[in-house]
């Protein structure tokens, strides 16, 4: 027969008091009948807990320090799950779930929840690449989510941001910063910092470059848009990436220039259709609307600029 949760009680009040008079006076019992269901429980144990001496002080075994362990994790959890409880009484401790790729967390959600009115409010920002961030929100696990995908995905509302275009990101001083437009050649030879193997535009990158017959050097790849343009700015060669990333990235140690050839770049809002909606999280998705259409508007007049 299973031990039962006052038993539990019991024994973590005697540990705690180090005596059976003190956990008695915490709970509030007498001395006998603690020692009984202490009795009742290293039966159903089958080993004994503590070493009994004269007096009501108790000495654990080392099975009782070990099981002490696992009751002092289980009454932790327990004190979160009701420090939880009582926060989400609170209308503005109610914690809004964010889900973005890594490279959105860096260049489109700072300046979002800048223009979000409800900036009072308590958010999550968590980062996940795909296939995994679209996994989540199938499972409603997060309140709004942006992502790269423009396809369906299972569970969730699919909302075009943007349509933009992959610019290239180049070291300052840089010789390819001459030129206002750079076309596939320009890259012949160029150490070239690539996306990862699984990454969708690592694909069309290469393809364009495949296509165009051009050679580039390729010594670095990484995940992360934003990990590329830091290896850029160390001068560690060039890149192509999303312009929400180059505008977010661009300063004295690198920019960015148009290609003469698109490759498009998508920005979806995904949001579960089976989760209770958050208090603040229509706003957000309006926030997210309002900034990506800035961003696209001047990534645009930029390149308008350039040509």
């Amino acid at each position: 027969m299973p031990i039962n949760h006052r038993q539990v009680e019991i024994f973590r009040a005697v540990m705690q008091a180090g005596s059976l008079s003190g956990a008695a006076q915490a709970l509030h019992s007498s001395q006998p009948t603690l020692s009984r269901e202490l009795g009742r429980m290293e039966m159903r144990l089958g080993y004994a807990l503590f070493e009994r001496s004269a007096g009501s002080r108790l000495k654990p075994s080392a099975a009782a320090q070990a099981l002490w362990d696992s009751v002092q994790r289980h009454y932790q959890g327990l004190a979160q799950v009701q420090a939880q409880a009582r926060q989400l009484a609170l209308a503005d401790a109610q914690q809004l779930q964010l889900l973005a790729l890594p490279a959105l967390a860096h260049a489109l959600l700072p300046s979002a929840l800048a223009r979000w009115p409800e900036r009072v409010q308590r958010v999550a920002i968590t980062p996940a690449e795909s296939p995994l961030l679209e996994a989540w929100m199938a499972e409603q696990r997060f309140d709004l989510a942006v992502t790269e995908r423009t396809g369906p995905v299972s569970g969730c509302a699919v909302e075009p941001l943007a349509e933009l275009a992959e610019v290239a990101v180049l070291p300052a001083g840089h010789a390819l910063l001459a030129k206002r437009v750079l076309h596939p050649q320009d890259f012949a030879g160029e150490a070239f910092i690539s996306l990862a193997d699984d990454d969708p535009y690592r694909a069309a990158i290469d393809a364009l470059f495949t296509q165009a017959g051009v050679q580039r050097q390729l010594r670095l790849q990484t995940h992360s848009a934003v990990g590329a343009c830091a290896l850029v700015a160390q001068g560690l060669g060039v890149t192509i990436v999303n312009p929400f990333t180059a505008m977010a990235c661009e300063g004295p140690a690198l920019q960015w220039r148009p290609l003469s050839v698109r490759i498009p770049y998508s920005l979806a809002l995904l949001r579960p259709l089976h989760r209770p909606g958050a208090r603040g999280v229509d706003a957000l998705a309006q926030a997210l609307r309002d900034e990506a259409l800035r961003l696209n508007d001047h990534s645009l007049a930029q390149q308008g600029d350039l040509r």
